[in-house]
This record gives C-alpha cells, sequence and structure tokens, in this order.
C-alpha cells in the first residue's frame, strides 16, 4: 500500500509539472518558461541517459517510395490523406541536434512536394481574414423570369419541370435564393459536399485547415534546417512569398505559423537574395522587396521576445549579401534605434541579436556608422554589454569592434570624446579589450601634429 501510494503521489506531482518549450524554440517563448525550464533541467538530473527513449530514424527508401502517393495525398483535400502526409513528412523531416545522417533524403527536391505544401498554407490564408472583411457574394436578378439565365444554369431549361435547380456552390445558388417558389433538389454532384473526409465550411473545418496550415509550416521549417534544403527553397519564389506574407499579418496570424515562418526564413537568410520578388519567376502573391523589408521592420518592433531577436538576427544575415542593401540602407536608422533598444533589455539573448545586427549593419559604409554613432545611448549600451560583461566573449568582442568602426569616421569623435574615461577604464581593467580600445583612444587622441611614437608609448600599440 505505501508503494501504491507512493505511485499515486508521484504521479500527480509529474502531471503537475509544465511541459518543456517545444523543439527549437526558446524558453522566453512561452508563458510558463521559468516552470518550462525548471522542469526541464530537473528531467535532464533526475533521469540517466538509459532511460532516454531512442533517436527517431526513418530509413529514405520510405520517401524514395512514397514521395508521388505523399504529393498527392496533400493535393487531394481529404483530411484522412493531409493527415497521413503531414504526420509522415514531420518524421522525415524530424533531425535530431547531434543527428548526422548519410541517408537522409533532401525532401525538397521531391517533385512538387515544397508547392503543395505551400498549397496547404496558403488554403488557411485564403480562409483566415475575419468573416466583416470577406466581401460577400452579389445576389444576381438578372433573368430571373427566363429559362436561361446566362449564368450558368443554361443546361437546366429543357428540365422536365420548367424549374431551375440549385447549383452546388457559387453564384447558382444566388438565383434560388432570388426564386423562393423554385424548390432545389440536390444533384448527384453534391454528393461531395456531406462527404466526411472534406474540409466543412464551418468553424470546425476552419480550425481543422488551421492546424493544417500550422503542421505544413512546422515540416517547411524543418526543410529549412538541412543544408542540402537551402538553395533550393532561397530560391523558390512561392516559398518565400508565403513565408514572409505570414510574417507580414503576425498581428491576426496564428502564432506557431508565424514562428515557423520566421525560423524558416532565419535559416535560409544567407542565401536570400531579395531581388528575387521582382525577378521573372512566377509570383503567387505579389510581394515586392520593400514590402518585405516593411514586413520584417514590423515584426522587429513585436513584443514577443523570439520574434524581435529573430528579426534582428535576420536582419544581420540579410545585410551581408551587398545586393540586398538598397532594399535596407533606407530603413537603417529605424532598425538602429529599434537595435539600440534591444540593447536595453535584461534578455541575454536579445542583447546578443541586437549586437550581431549592428556589426554587421557598422561594416557597411559610412552613413551607417554616423546615423549609429548619432543615436541616442548606442554607445552607452554598447559599453554597458562589455562592462556587465555579457556571458557570451563573442558578444562583448564585437561590441568592441562596433566602437572601434565608428570612431574610425572623424564626424564621431567628438561624440566619442565624452566616453574617454570609460575606454580607458576598460583598457586597463580587461586585457581581453586592451588592444581594441587601445586603438580606440589612439585615434580619439591623434592628432596630425602629434607623433605617433609618443601615443604608441602611452596606450601600449
Amino acid at each position: 500500500m505505501q508503494k501504491r501510494e507512493q505511485g499515486k503521489s508521484g504521479g500527480v506531482a509529474g502531471g503537475a509539472a509544465a511541459p518543456p518549450a517545444k523543439r527549437g524554440r526558446p524558453f522566453g517563448s512561452t508563458s510558463n518558461s521559468a516552470a518550462a525550464a525548471a522542469a526541464a533541467a530537473a528531467a535532464d538530473i533526475a533521469a540517466p541517459s538509459t532511460l532516454l527513449g531512442p533517436s527517431l530514424h526513418v530509413h529514405s527508401s520510405f520517401a524514395d517510395q512514397n514521395n508521388k502517393r505523399i504529393v498527392l495525398a496533400l493535393q487531394s483535400g481529404l483530411k484522412s490523406e493531409l493527415i497521413w502526409a503531414l504526420n509522415t513528412l514531420t518524421l522525415l523531416s524530424f533531425k535530431e541536434k547531434e543527428d548526422m545522417r548519410k541517408d537522409s533524403t533532401p525532401l525538397a527536391k521531391v517533385p512538387g512536394l515544397l508547392d503543395a505544401l505551400l498549397q496547404v498554407v496558403d488554403d488557411w490564408r485564403d480562409i483566415a481574414l475575419p468573416k466583416d472583411l470577406v466581401k460577400a457574394p452579389r445576389v444576381r436578378t438578372l433573368g430571373a423570369n427566363s429559362f436561361v439565365t446566362g449564368f450558368g444554369n443554361e443546361y437546366e431549361a429543357l428540365g422536365s419541370n420548367g424549374n431551375l435547380q440549385q447549383s452546388g456552390l457559387g453564384f447558382g445558388s444566388s438565383f434560388a435564393e432570388a426564386s423562393p417558389h423554385n424548390v432545389a433538389k440536390p444533384r448527384s454532384s453534391e454528393w461531395w459536399a456531406d462527404e466526411d473526409g472534406l474540409f466543412n465550411l464551418d468553424e470546425e473545418g476552419r480550425a481543422e485547415k488551421q492546424q493544417g496550415a500550422v503542421a505544413a509550416s512546422n515540416v517547411i521549417r524543418n526543410f529549412s534546417f538541412m543544408p542540402e534544403n537551402e538553395v533550393i527553397m532561397a530560391q523558390h519564389r512561392h516559398c518565400l512569398e508565403t513565408v514572409f506574407q505570414c510574417i507580414e499579418d503576425y498581428v491576426t496570424e496564428d502564432e506557431e505559423l508565424v514562428t515557423n515562418a520566421l525560423e524558416t526564413i532565419v535559416n535560409l537568410a544567407p542565401l536570400l537574395d531579395l531581388r528575387i520578388f521582382s525577378s521573372s519567376k512566377p509570383s503567387y502573391i505579389k510581394i515586392t522587396e520593400k514590402r518585405a523589408v516593411q514586413a520584417i521592420m514590423g515584426i522587429l518592433g513585436s513584443s514577443v521576445k523570439a520574434w524581435h531577436c529573430a528579426a534582428a538576427e535576420l536582419l544581420g544575415r540579410l545585410i551581408i549579401n551587398p545586393d540586398n542593401e538598397p532594399f535596407l540602407l533606407p530603413f537603417v536608422s529605424q532598425i538602429h534605434k529599434r537595435l539600440v533598444d534591444l540593447l536595453s533589455l535584461p534578455a541575454l539573448d536579445a542583447q546578443a541579436a541586437a549586437v550581431g545586427a549592428l556589426y554587421n549593419l557598422a561594416e557597411v559604409n559610412m552613413d551607417c556608422r554616423l546615423k549609429l554613432a548619432s543615436e541616442r545611448w548606442a554607445i552607452d549600451r554598447l559599453l554597458k554589454v562589455i562592462k556587465t560583461p555579457h556571458p557570451v566573449p563573442e558578444i562583448c568582442r564585437k561590441a568592441a569592434m562596433i566602437l572601434e568602426s565608428l570612431v574610425s569616421e572623424p564626424q564621431n569623435r567628438p561624440l566619442l570624446l565624452a566616453f574617454e574615461n570609460a575606454f580607458a577604464e576598460i583598457l586597463f581593467s580587461d586585457a581581453r579589450y586592451s588592444d581594441t580600445f587601445a586603438r580606440i583612444l589612439y585615434e580619439l587622441t591623434a592628432r596630425p601634429n602629434n607623433k605617433v611614437t609618443s601615443a604608441r608609448g602611452v596606450w601600449g600599440m
């Protein structure tokens, strides 16, 4: 009895623990982040490695033998087929962090698979608007008293009773509304409207389509983590347009769908060229370069930590490509302002993302360095990252390198001279960054008539 009671108490305690965060999500992205982190840490300590479940391995031959069936199941629109295909793709696209399988199949290379997944997301996007924003169908009363209406019901004019029957869906149904005396009988072509295998048009059907879109976006996100899929996805205009549209509607769209879209585009950012939106490739959603950058700026200003951190990292990766500079530079003042705001947050990952983006932006051109130095609190908060210090030494090193880039512009030196004492304090207190701050102080105090040797003697250069 004592053992049974202990088992019950243990089960209750285990049931009360908060579930850990999802794979690929930081703990801060969940509402009960502290409880989830504590539960995950306790589970890691308490459970030995022998109790952990086996890693998931699905042989690549399964995808090779069933790739056409998976694509057809996604395109069928049947709930059972769609669920099977999404579950299968979730298993095939899932890879552990340490999983270096040689037999993994680049699923993005399966003909039609990526387009079929995007179609699942697009189907949800088509009905995701609130009902009050959807344009209502216009009642057609023209020709209501004639047998031949001109709206697709001509073939019904030869019916035995002379009454037009109601068509399944579309504008033909408006004629029945305009003629209440006609009793419409469902035709055999309407059998699929009541089929259990299809999605309904009510709230339940909307919820099911939303779940399917989230599952499809999760598979696409998993694809983006595989190096063999990156080039194909970064050059797939339909994929990029769908992802950016989800990011653009982050206020009203499903949060997990937005997170999956954002993680996908962050993974593809090193290979992304924004000029693809004005290329000759077929377009589905008409996303422009400016609209894409505005979508990133919108989510950069969001209050969700996981989102604005990912947006900052995305901007830092996009600016590396010189072809993206003409589209990002018009927003550089807004970008600097928001990134400096992120530096003031206590979240360490927000500071790291902001420093990484500012480091790449400061290397673009002189105008970026001048605008960053003139941004209020920018220098002070960069120094705070170094003094605190940030637990990742690389972040502190990048913050120091940003200051060195700023001091290289003569117009910035009057602004930086106000922090000369702070620079000297770091120079003599932290040997890791002494060389960088020695060069900064040399640039600040150097004059055309000064001798280089004296400056080197003072600052140890």
